[in-house]
This record gives structure tokens, C-alpha cells and sequence, in this order.
């Protein structure tokens, strides 16, 4: 009784630390809205000869009704109204007072540019052959015919009056300036880029406050993650049909259930609630054009873990946890620590990458931290293929035929993996490399499903090898020795139906067991 009061004590001291971590990591993140672009006090940079402010980059469809809508009901109307569109809204510009004072007879502005990726080169210029600027200069006058102090801008080869300008002017010596409330239709297909740009260098210190509002036909979903929508939904059915399998054959032979099918049963379990906040995360933010921190917290906070045990449940099984093995032994302790390191790491990539999103853009940020992701899966891969060879090597010793050619094809399996995630990792280095303007973002989501699809495709392998029957227990660990107890396995495994003599006959092998053998089992433990 004390020791399992104290095994529940530690996991739930445990589950309480993996709960703070996600909280702590969380609040490290800026409550920012995705498709609702908030600008806080935020300050210029200097770009070559500007001042810029990036208002945030996203995929957006055409619109598929051409009907405008007032301004003061813009609001009220439904979010799938087949309309695209970003939105001014609030947006105040605060320069110094010593700007103010000294320009207090000249009226300096601000230029709002909103263009699409393939016009990129319309914006800006060089002359002879030098350095890019943005601001036209007085050499770039006389050869573009721009105005000087303002951004070159060229019309685009299919809209003239794309790239699209606002112009936003301080009269006076005003402190402060805003921008009317505008709603910029989108007519074509694109990905879209926004900046607040100044060419006056006495508008410096500036800063600006306010929203941007980037819809979708369907909603404010940006258009790279809009398709996982859907697709989440057809991962919730998968999902579904393999607990409604698995939990019938659970039932079914819930007296013969190994501890191993336990643990695939919470994967399962948590794959599908992974699935399902995934789902009704992106739908609340489709409609919201927000995305809450707790919410998206949690959510990610499931897959986490849903990763880390199924990471520890393919490296168990790799040991032979349930099947050679009765215990881990000694290296329990490091499982464990291993599955909180991964799990730290894992949660923070996934925050960075979801709770932190405003753009269509990855932030570097997400670089960082793919790193300590990466090496621990390699160091996973590792571990796991050094167990599972040991174990096969024991299978073969015990010429255990039966449990011999389930890990082989475990081992297949886990290896087909493996080489699809190396060439899919190359792919996706690839697909970045060659699009460093998110130019094919419709297909990106594809790069995410991936991830998804083969974890569940290999949950599925494990599902089928491992799954409840009557036969469960001669495929778990016991002493069979010799070619009588392998052709009685096999017979057990292939009939599906065993004796009742032949269940009590494994009962007596394992209760039988000689001192000498147990010792040789827990020395071996302590060499692992």
C-alpha cells in the first residue's frame, strides 16, 4: 500500500511540474491576435534609407463577391461572406516633441504599403547599380521619376494600382496623426505584405498603435493554416475508427491486457483529444480572428505529451518492456528524465510555433529551438535501434519464433519511418530553401499534416501487433525455453482460441522459475 501511495504521489508531483512548465512557457509568450494584427507603441526601424514597421505578412484568396459593406456595420456581418479584405483600424502614429517643434511649417508623412509577394520588386530601386533604397533619392528621381522623400513604387504588371498605397501626414506641429478607418479589398490570390514606412529621418523615434484586420473568404483563418481545418477533421475520423477497434478488443480481453497495451491505449486515447482541440481551436479561431494563450496552451500542450509517451512507448517496446523483460531496471530513472527533457523541449518549439503566431512567416525564434527538438529525437533513434537489435538477439537465443517475427516487423516498420522522416525533412529543407517569400504557401500545410499522418500510421502498426486477444499473455514476458515452449506459442498465436490447459501451462512456467534464472535476469538488468 505505501508503495503505491508513493508511485501516485510522484506522478501527480509530476504532472503538476509538467503543468507549471506549460503555464511558465506560456506567459512567455506575448498575447498577440493572429489574423488580428495589434500594434502596441511599436517603433520604426531602420532599413537603409527608411524607417520601417512590418504590419505583419499572410496568404489570402481572392474575394468571391465583389459587395462592399459599410463601414459602421463591418462588425456585425458574417464571417464567411466570401469577402477578403484587410482593415485599418486605429491606427495612430506619436512622434517627439523636438520632431514636432522643429517641423512645426511643413507637413511630413508616413506611407502605408500594402503589396503582394510577386510585386515585391516594384517596390524600391537602385541607381547605377548601387545599393537598393527604398526612399526615392535625388539620383532615383532623375532616373525613376519618383518624388523625392517618398517610397518608389512601380504599378504592377497585372493591377496598376497595386502595390497600394495610404499616405498619412502630422499637420502643424500635432504630436499625434491617424489613419482613417480604410478597408483594402483583395481581388487576386496572394501573399501579402505590409509596411508602415517613413522617409524623413527626423520621424525616427516614431511609434504606432493600433489593428489590422486580415480576412479570408471563409473566414479569419491565414491561408496557410486554413486547409488543417479540414484536415483535422479527417484525422479525428482515423482517429476515431482506431479507438472504436482498439477499445472493443480491450474490452473484449480486458483480463489478458499487457501493461504495454495500457500505454498504447492512453496514446490512442490522447491522439484523438489532440486531434479534437486542434479542430475546435482553429474553428474558434476562424471566426474570432483570434487566438487565446490559454487555450492554445493546452492544446499544444496535449500533443507535447502525446508525443513524448509515444516516443517512450516505441522506445519500451524497442527494450522489450512487457515481452523479454519484466521491468526496465536500472534504467527506469533515465527513461523518465528523458521523457521530461523531451517534453520541455517539444512544448517549447510548439509554443513558439503556434501560441506566438501573427504571421504566415515562421519567426527565428522557431529555429532556435527546433535544434534541442532535433538532437533528442536523434538521440531517441539511437537508443531505440541499439535496444531493439539487443532484444532481437534475445528472441533469437529463446528461439521464440512467434514473438521473433512480431519485432521484425516492428523493426520494419520503425525503420520505414525513419528513412520517411529523414527524406521528408529533406523535402521540407528543400521547400523553405527555394520559397523564401512564402510564395507557395497554399501547399505548405502539407508539411504539417505530414508529421501527423505518420505517427498515427505507425500507431496503427503497433495497434496491429499488439493488440488485446486471448492469446496476449503467450506473447508476454515469461522463461519458455526450447522448441516445445515455441511451438506451443505459436499454436496459442495462430489459433486464437488456447486450452485452458495451455493458459495454466504458461502460469506454471512463469511461477516455476528457478532462483538461479531470476538472478541471472536481474544482473543483466543492472549491466543494461
Amino acid at each position: 500500500m505505501d508503495l503505491g501511495f508513493q508511485r501516485r504521489s510522484v506522478f501527480s508531483n509530476l504532472l503538476l511540474f509538467l503543468f507549471t512548465v506549460s503555464i511558465l512557457l506560456s506567459s512567455i509568450v506575448v498575447n498577440i491576435n493572429a489574423s488580428i494584427h495589434s500594434y502596441d507603441k511599436e517603433t520604426f526601424k531602420d532599413v537603409g534609407n527608411a524607417y520601417l514597421l512590418s504590419g505583419g505578412s499572410e496568404g489570402i484568396l481572392a474575394s468571391l463577391t465583389t459587395t462592399s459593406r459599410p463601414e459602421k456595420t463591418a462588425s456585425s456581418l458574417s464571417t464567411r461572406d466570401g469577402r477578403s479584405y484587410i482593415r485599418f483600424e486605429n491606427i495612430t502614429f506619436w512622434r517627439s516633441e523636438a520632431a514636432a517643434e522643429e517641423n512645426s511649417d511643413m507637413a511630413h508623412g508616413i506611407q502605408v504599403i500594402l503589396f503582394e509577394a510577386a510585386d515585391r520588386n516594384d517596390i524600391g530601386g537602385s541607381a547605377y547599380g548601387g545599393q537598393r533604397a527604398i526612399c526615392c533619392t535625388p539620383d532615383l528621381a532623375k532616373l525613376e521619376g519618383c518624388k523625392q522623400g517618398e517610397v518608389i513604387r512601380r504599378p504592377s504588371a497585372t493591377d496598376i494600382n497595386w502595390p497600394f498605397i495610404l499616405n498619412v501626414h502630422f499637420i502643424g506641429n500635432d504630436l499625434t496623426t491617424s489613419l482613417d478607418y480604410t478597408e483594402v479589398p483583395i481581388t487576386k490570390t496572394g501573399m501579402y505584405n505590409l509596411f508602415f514606412v517613413a522617409c524623413d529621418p527626423k520621424l525616427k523615434d516614431m511609434v504606432m498603435s493600433g489593428k489590422t484586420i486580415w480576412k479570408n473568404p471563409d473566414g479569419y483563418l491565414p491561408g496557410r493554416m486554413a486547409p488543417l481545418k479540414k484536415f483535422y477533421v479527417f484525422m479525428m475520423l482515423a482517429y476515431l475508427c482506431l479507438s472504436i477497434f482498439w477499445f472493443l478488443q480491450y474490452l473484449r480481453f480486458w483480463k489478458d491486457v499487457l501493461q504495454l497495451q495500457h500505454c498504447i491505449t492512453a496514446v490512442i486515447g490522447l491522439g484523438l483529444l489532440e486531434m479534437i482541440l486542434w479542430y475546435f481551436e482553429y474553428v474558434n479561431f476562424n471566426n474570432t480572428g483570434m487566438r487565446p494563450v490559454v487555450i492554445t496552451t493546452w492544446v499544444v500542450t496535449v500533443g507535447a505529451l502525446r508525443k513524448t509517451i509515444s516516443r517512450l512507448l516505441i522506445l519500451c517496446v524497442s527494450m522489450g518492456y512487457g515481452v523479454v523483460r519484466p521491468t526496465l531496471g536500472g534504467l527506469t530513472s533515465k527513461v523518465i528524465l528523458l521523457g521530461i527533457t523531451y517534453f520541455i523541449a517539444s512544448e517549447m518549439l510548439d509554443i513558439t510555433e503556434y501560441v506566438g503566431t501573427i504571421n504566415d512567416v515562421s519567426g527565428r525564434a522557431r529555429l532556435l529551438l527546433v535544434l534541442p527538438d532535433a538532437l533528442l529525437d536523434a538521440f531517441l533513434i539511437l537508443w531505440i535501434f541499439t535496444s531493439l537489435s539487443r532484444t532481437l538477439e534475445q528472441l533469437q537465443a529463446k528461439r521464440s519464433s512467434v514473438k521473433l517475427d512480431i519485432y521484425r516487423k516492428f523493426s520494419n516498420a520503425l525503420a520505414v519511418t525513419v528513412v520517411s522522416s529523414v527524406a521528408w525533412i529533406g523535402f521540407e529543407i528543400y521547400f523553405k530553401a527555394t520559397d523564401p517569400f512564402n510564395e507557395r504557401w497554399q501547399s505548405a500545410w502539407i508539411i504539417t499534416a505530414f508529421w501527423d499522418i505518420l505517427a498515427f500510421a505507425l500507431l496503427c502498426v503497433i495497434c496491429f501487433l499488439w493488440a488485446p486477444s486471448q492469446s496476449s499473455q503467450r506473447y508476454a514476458y515469461s522463461e519458455e525455453v526450447g522448441e516445445e515452449s515455441d511451438d506451443e506459442e505459436a499454436q496459442s498465436l495462430t489459433n486464437g482460441n488456447p486450452k485452458g490447459g495451455e493458459l495454466s501451462l504458461v502460469k506454471q512456467e512463469k511461477n516455476g522459475r528457478s532462483d538461479d534464472e531470476e538472478d541471472e535476469s536481474e544482473e543483466e538488468d543492472k549491466r543494461e
